[in-house]
């Protein structure tokens, strides 16, 4: 999600300091590897409070920091994917590990096991509870596990850790995003709840402001010595990751920072380690390092409303944190003879038209705008550009043939949107070719998303077209008609890069995070929602009281209350 910049850190923590932190982590892993799955909860029961004392001030900082209005529809962004979310996992959490306290495995929905079309296994973790039955209704995500794995294997794999003796005590390092405010802590979480490692979190020098309400949030972890969160830029980040106690590293960045980390720098001596499969680290290292995020429409016919929809639906995801965002869509690969195809541009233009530009706030976005749209005369954008803002670009017609096209290839981790249309006119071989187009030809295997019209999808050779696109999908999360960030969101299933990849040949990165019923050998999480949602999410662009829904949302993850439903029913329906 992180992409290389010029950010310098303000507060690096001095060498002395990183040894100190290190040296309590240590010293503290063998007791936290010993506690046991009730002590874990009481842990995290203790943060829940903590968590809501800081929120607002968090969302505050981190809407002055990206210069949206606290008033503003927008700050619902950072109250979701800041205090909201995050506060979701460490509940999720807790719910887990109770169940490993009474059972000894977490307790997933009913039933919950069902064999795919093509025999796998495959695993259904949202809805997990009937809150989320109620508000996100209509949403549903199923893990698919790996080739092989039957039912008994996957309980029997389900929260390992907990059932391991003696598990081995070890000191993780978290290399921290420096967009979305929840990647950090969730990243933490899920080493320190599923892996049993104490954790270091080096926060990014784009966001280190939010260092303090980290720790305020999760003190009952960092007084034990079970959490540090430290500061600075690369230089930092490097000596700790080589650094002796330093069992293994997560990073969520770009990939040429992880290949940094890996294989050094570019030169002969990387090239000759590369050939070799040769690393300078040894070490484990996971990591989450963007896409090119495809967004696949299946040709069919929409009516007004529906067509309307799809166009907010795809417009929140291109603004949503000014488009820097690991899951933005970038790329919209369509039929070029769906009959709707030029209708649907137009209102996906009208929407954007209709969104201010935000504040480019994430370093070297106006050179990576500049580079990625050099060459493009037919670019069409929208809005004002400054100094410090970036118009949303639209550009269509890219060939899906081209060898070198930079859209393809690079990650416009800022305000452009792309489109591709592929000559496929029937739905069926829309599908097979749009899949292919997205494995084949675009950079990154984390997300991507399909829309499908429920009455194309009726058709039995559609439906399989459809089941085949998605296990044949090389992404770590594929959404129907929904936006993949919202996977991301609801924390139950599986985030990260499609398995495929390699230390090589990197994409999206290894592993996953999230997962909190804790299930192994995943392939990839499958999200679907609706094709039209009333009331319209709080994800939207286009809602009109998403801040006010989005602080309700992150209050009840604190303490689920049928009492506090009406509130937030009420401005959602409000927007």
């Amino acid at each position: 999600m992180e992409m290389s910049g010029s950010a310098q850190s303000r507060t690096a923590t001095t060498q002395q300091q990183l040894d100190e932190s290190i040296a309590i982590l240590s010293e503290q892993a063998p007791t936290f590897a010993r506690l046991s799955a009730s002590e874990r909860a009481g842990l995290l029961r203790a943060c829940i409070p903590r968590l809501q004392q800081v929120a607002a001030d968090w969302a505050a900082a981190a809407c002055k920091a990206k210069g949206i209005s606290l008033t503003a529809p927008q700050a619902s962004e950072e109250w979701l994917g800041g205090p909201m979310v995050t506060t979701r996992c460490v509940r999720l959490l807790i719910k887990s590990l109770d169940d490993i306290h009474k059972t000894g495995k977490p307790v997933l929905p009913s039933h919950p096991f069902r064999t795919g079309w093509d025999g796998r296994t495959e695993v259904n973790v949202f809805p997990g509870d009937g809150w989320d039955k109620v508000l996100f209704a209509g949403f549903t995500c199923a893990l698919r596990l790996q080739p092989g794995i039957t039912e008994a294997q996957a309980r029997e794999q389900q929260a390992l850790l907990y059932s391991t003796r003696n598990p081995k005590p070890g000191v993780s390092l978290i290399l921290g995003a420096g967009n979305v405010a929840s990647i950090p802590p969730t990243d933490a979480l899920y080493k320190l709840f599923h892996e049993g490692k104490v954790c270091l979190v080096k926060l990014n020098p784009v966001n280190e402001y939010l260092g303090p309400f980290y720790e305020r949030a999760f003190q009952p972890l960092v007084e034990r010595g079970f959490l540090r969160f430290v500061y600075g830029g690369g230089d930092v980040g490097s000596y700790l990751s080589y650094h002796p106690a330093i069992e293994d590293i997560h990073i969520t960045g770009s990939d040429r920072t992880h290949d940094l980390i890996v294989w050094g720098k570019p030169g002969p001596d990387r090239d000759r380690r590369l050939a070799a499969n040769d690393p300078l680290l040894k070490k484990q290292i996971t990591s989450e390092l963007g896409c090119v995020t495809p967004v696949m429409i299946v040709p069919g016919d929409y009516s007004p409303t529906e067509l309307r929809f799809l166009a907010e639906n795809i417009a929140s995801q291109v603004t949503n944190n000014a488009s820097f965002n690991c899951n933005a869509a970038k790329i919209v690969v369509v039929s070029e003879g769906w009959t709707q195809r030029d209708a649907f541009w137009q209102l996906l233009r009208d929407v954007l038209a209709e969104v201010p530009p935000r504040i480019a706030y994430y370093p070297g976005a106006q050179d990576r705008f500049a580079t990625l749209t050099a060459g493009k005369d037919k670019a069409l954008r929208l809005g004002q550009a400054t100094a410090d803002r970036l118009p949303w670009t639209m550009i269509r017609g890219l060939d899906p043939a081209a060898k070198d096209e930079p859209l393809f290839s690079t990650e416009p981790f800022c305000s452009i949107l792309s489109e591709v249309a592929l000559t496929e006119r029937e739905p069926a071989a829309f599908l097979t070719a749009a899949a292919a187009f997205a494995n084949d030809k675009l950079w990154g295997t984390l997300s991507c998303s399909i829309y499908i019209h429920p009455r194309t999808e009726r058709s039995s050779e559609v439906a399989t077209a459809l089941d085949m696109a998605v296990g044949s999908l090389r992404y770590g999360l594929v959404a129907i008609n929904h936006w993949p960030g919202v996977g991301y969101g609801m924390m139950t299933p599986s985030w990260g890069g499609h398995p495929s990849a390699t230390l090589q040949n990197i994409q999206s990165g290894l592993g996953f995070v999230h997962n909190t019923f804790m299930i192994e050998g995943i392939e990839k999480a499958v999200l679907r929602g609706p094709q039209v949602v009333r009331p319209k999410p709080p994800w939207f662009v286009t809602h009109k009281t998403s801040h006010h829904l989005a602080e309700l949302m992150a209050r009840f993850e604190a303490e689920p209350s049928v009492l506090k439903v009406p509130g937030i029913l009420s401005q959602a329906l409000r927007g």
